[in-house]
């Protein structure tokens, strides 16, 4: 009894060993006599390796249809998810392996290994599960602010003053507010005079008509040399006669009236000068001829003119 109940334990011992072996060894495997192929496991993770073996029945290395073998993994939905392609060595074993995982092994579930040699074909199946990894989530790092320096605000240069340049007074004139200003009357003549015709004429030296006159003189014909040669020889003829004018027109308010009436054309005639730049040659002396034949125009050409017409008038009727 007791010789059979070692010998039943023995053989009990041996069949789960052998079970596991075989389990472990060889978790799945087709056992065509023509072309045997198993893996060494049944089911795998992402990562790991599958090594598949097998053997060709009857292989023969030097006949005419000796080629190599093929092999293509389907996935459960029926894609290609890897092929490859291999030789047998010269007893017809082979062996290849490949890893599991990536991105066409999306899904788990079985995965089915075709291995083709000729005409003889041989399939198996692994069982692949995808581990399903919470996803780590990086922390949000919010950037700085960026503080931009302030810009550099260089002060605007302050102009720089404009200075105009002071009007030459002439003789007996000096530069008050910008005007010149008579500092020193003419000299009365001889015979009792001592006043310019327009100063009589408007009753005072600062009348803005006198003032006019003065300004002209002073800070435009002046200002030149041709206009103060000019000043020179027309001072000459003007005051051999101007005092006794001026006598007359202050003796006489009626002949006063008809000295002004008679010098205000003159006198807006002189407006043209202003045009001219001081100390500008060109410009003094053209003007200054301008406002001449302007004032012998008017002053005898046109009085010339009508004193003619009328007497021709006169005459065509006698």
């Amino acid at each position: 009894m007791k010789l059979m109940g070692f010998l039943t334990f023995t053989l009990l011992s041996l069949s789960i060993l052998s079970y596991g072996v075989s389990g472990s060894a060889f978790a799945t495997s087709d056992p065509n006599p023509a072309l045997t192929i198993s893996s060494d496991f049944e089911f795998y993770s992402n990562g790991e390796t599958v090594t598949v073996t097998g053997l060709i029945g009857d292989y023969d290395p030097l006949s005419l249809l000796a080629s190599d073998l093929v092999y293509v993994i389907s996935t459960p939905a029926g894609n290609i998810a890897q092929v490859g392609q291999l030789g047998p060595d010269s007893n017809g074993y082979f062996e290849f392996s490949f890893v599991v995982g990536g991105p066409l092994w999306k899904t788990s579930g079985e995965y089915t290994v075709d291995v083709k040699y000729v005409a003889d074909k041989s399939s198996i199946t692994v069982y692949y599960t995808v581990d399903e990894l919470e996803p780590i989530l990086e922390p949000i790092v919010e950037p700085e602010p960026i503080v931009e320096p302030e810009p550099i605000v260089e002060p605007e240069p302050e102009p720089e003053p404009i200075v105009e340049p002071e009007p030459t007074c002439g003789t007996g004139t000096e530069l008050v507010d910008g005007i010149c200003q008579i500092t020193q009357i003419e000299e009365p003549s001889k015979k009792g005079g001592g006043c310019l015709i327009a100063t009589a004429a408007f009753g005072t030296e600062l009348a803005p008509q006198v003032q006019f006159l003065r300004e002209i003189r002073d800070n435009t014909v002046m200002s030149t040399a041709s206009g103060a040669s000019f000043m020179t020889g027309f001072n000459q003829l003007y005051y051999s006669f101007s005092p006794t004018i001026a006598d007359m027109e202050r003796a006489n308010p009626m002949f006063q009236e008809v000295v002004r009436a008679f010098i205000t054309p003159m006198i807006s005639s002189l407006s043209i000068m202003t045009l001219a730049d001081t100390g500008s040659e060109v410009e003094v002396l053209g003007l200054g001829v301008s406002v001449i034949m302007l004032n012998l125009g008017m002053y005898i050409a046109a009085p010339a003119l009508v004193g003619f017409k009328v007497h021709k008038h006169f005459k065509s009727r006698k």
